[in-house]
């Protein structure tokens, strides 16, 4: 039975830690030292092996842990069962689609987001120990803690409103009505604003964080958006929509749309890097495997450089704070790419869990450890196969990869008649067989479309889309 409030995980020492830690204001921690969280401007500390790199994996139901200063993965922490065992029961115990991920600006904790068990659960970053679980509204999205250090903010995207969860009284205090379809909150440098985007309803929320009140709202004319940041300087909200394939940015200071951009399909997160040379944002592109990268100044962003990834679909992304690194989820390749920025190229990848998500840089004044993580999710097969059909203008792609004795085919695919039903094919030599259908929606995209069976063990080479009722 799921039940409403916090459920103690770590025990009394580590609840006791979490509640000391409440009440931290700024990036200073313990004992004097300081650490200034990414993205940041120019002069923040470098890459250190304190520090963390996190995945949320939604597929196996964990979250990679990585070295940055060594780019070594240290394990994962399982949250859940990897997809399909234990997910299609009729118990359900762990957690499923682990999706989001936030953090304290101390960096001593992580806050871990599964959308489909409405889950939200505070990791501690030196010990990787899961000190507090919280169940919130519907298909809760992305949640961050909040700068004072004292509650977690989450957008419920299944519903209408931002939960706020006290963390020293393990209870959610209040609930902010926004549009509809929350997707993020960030906050502003100071803390005093909330940030809030929607997949659901074309609109920027603007919170005042110490009245809890709704004080604007922006209208957007690229529709639903799934990410965003606030740049490091506190001028501007970078907003990814995927649908549309654009980016919209924001004035902070004024809230007027200073652009929309046509940054392509799939666009995903974007994020900032900052050097003597330069204001820049990072946006990641699944549709066309890039990232794109925009000098930001008083204008109209202007596009300077297009980084292929070395994988497919590239979703969350952070830099490190000395902005030398940016680091790429790659969700349909199930691994990290990390690029230089200075040479605008990938220089490791880094295989990660499975069905990466969410992606963050933790930067922490303390060692870690390996303590409490597993392999679960690593080194599994994976394979992107590119949609064979004749469908005028229609492109996209199907990524299998092996999930306990299955196999997960996640299809997506772009340049559709909009809300038309297409069956899909596996094929080996003369052989197909059916293996899902799925309809396209008003744009003429397929999201995402999922079935499991066994693909690779049956030696399957092309995976075919045609319109529903036709034979390839």
């Amino acid at each position: 039975m799921r039940v409403t409030g916090f459920q103690r995980v770590g025990g009394a020492a580590a609840a006791a830690a979490l509640v000391a830690a409440c009440g931290v204001a700024d990036p200073k921690t313990h004992d004097g030292d300081e650490v200034q969280q990414p993205p940041a401007l120019p002069g923040a500390q470098p890459i250190s092996a304190n520090d963390r790199v996190y995945t949320a994996d939604q597929s196996s139901n964990t979250v990679t842990v990585i070295n940055p200063a060594t780019n070594h993965v240290l394990g994962t922490l399982p949250l859940g069962e990897r997809r399909v065992n234990g997910v299609l029961g009729p118990v359900d115990h762990d957690q499923v689609n682990v999706h989001g991920l936030g953090f304290s600006r101390d960096g001593r904790y992580l806050a871990a987001v599964s959308v489909t068990s409405n889950a939200i659960q505070i990791v501690d970053t030196a010990t990787n120990e899961i000190v507090q679980t919280t169940y919130v509204g519907r298909a809760p999205h992305e949640a961050f803690i909040s700068p004072n250090g004292q509650e977690v903010w989450t957008a419920i995207r299944g519903e209408d409103y931002v939960s706020i969860v006290d963390l020293r009284r393990d209870t959610e205090t209040q609930r902010i009505h926004t549009a509809e379809g929350p997707s993020k909150v960030v906050f502003s440098l100071d803390g005093r604003t909330a940030y809030v985007n929607h997949l659901g309803s074309a609109e920027l929320d603007v919170i005042d964080v110490p009245s809890r009140r709704v004080t604007a709202r922006v209208a957007l004319t690229a529709g639903g958006s799934a990410d965003l940041a606030v740049s490091p300087d506190g001028r501007e909200v970078w907003l990814g929509h995927p649908g549309s394939g654009k980016t919209t940015v924001v004035d902070a200071r004024d809230l007027t749309v200073k652009a929309v951009l046509d940054t392509g399909p799939r666009t995903n997160h974007p994020n900032f890097v900052s050097t003597p040379d330069g204001a820049f944002a990072w946006v990641t592109v699944g549709g066309l495997d890039v990232v794109k990268v925009y000098e930001r100044g008083d204008g109209i962003p202007r596009l300077v450089d297009t980084i292929p990834t070395s994988g497919h679909s590239p979703h969350g992304i952070w830099p490190s704070p000395d902005n030398t690194r940016v680091y790429v989820a790659l969700q349909k390749s199930d691994a990290v790419d990390v690029i230089d920025t200075a040479a605008r190229s990938v220089t490791a990848t880094i295989p990660v869990g499975q069905d990466p998500q969410a992606l963050v840089y933790v930067a922490r004044t303390r060692s870690g450890s390996a303590d409490g993580l597993s392999d679960q999710g690593l080194g599994e097969r994976v394979q992107t196969y590119p949609l064979t059909t004749d469908v005028s203008d229609a492109s996209g792609s199907a990524t299998v990869r092996n999930v306990l004795g299955l196999d997960e085919i996640d299809v997506a695919a772009r340049g559709l008649t909009p809300n038309t039903t297409y069956d899909v094919y596996a094929r080996v030599g003369d052989t197909t067989t059916k293996l899902l259908s799925a309809t396209s929606d008003d744009t003429g995209t397929i999201a995402e479309a999922l079935a499991f069976a066994e693909f690779f063990d049956n030696g399957y080479t092309a995976v075919i889309l045609v319109p529903a009722g036709e034979r390839p």
